[in-house]
């Protein structure tokens, strides 16, 4: 008999640690929250209650009758469940950071190219932004080939 409630082995490696819709969920979370730019926030705050993920996929239990009437329930049972385990807020916090990498990358690039675009202007367009010209940002410019991609920001 043993004292520990599960196994006491190591993690196997090429077992993955979560199933895929419970990662593409978090991944989903994560864009969502580079999208709105609240990764440094998302991220204290994770880091904060990582000691309890697993009351908050209770309270999410709890909330399940209110919430599905709201949200997508096969999504929000994945969500719950990717949370009751332990490495998920890790998980979490790693994906927000690349993919802030990967936008931060993109805005300046962005920024460099509106530069050198800017220079083509008239006086009036770059100081008073009168009449200021349609840009289209060029493709290779916000997703460079060989490079991790995420949703343009719309």
């Amino acid at each position: 008999m043993s004292f520990f409630k599960g196994s006491t082995d190591f993690p196997d490696a090429e077992k993955p640690a979560m199933p895929e819709e419970e990662q593409a969920i978090l991944k989903k979370v994560a864009t969502k929250v580079v999208e709105r730019r609240m990764a440094v926030p998302a991220i204290v705050f994770l880091e904060s209650v990582k000691p309890l993920n697993f009351i908050g996929s209770q309270v999410l239990i709890f909330f399940e009758p209110i919430i599905q009437t709201v949200f997508n329930f096969k999504d929000y049972d994945n969500f719950r469940s990717a949370l009751e385990k332990r490495e998920s807020i890790e998980m979490m916090i790693l994906e927000i950071e690349a993919l802030d990498a990967v936008s931060f990358e993109r805005e300046k690039r962005v920024k460099k190219f509106m530069k050198k675009e800017k220079k083509n202007w008239k006086w009036y367009q770059r100081y008073l932004g009168v009449f200021t010209p349609r840009v289209e940002i060029p493709e290779e410019i916000l997703n460079p080939p060989g490079k991790k991609e995420i949703p343009p920001e719309k």
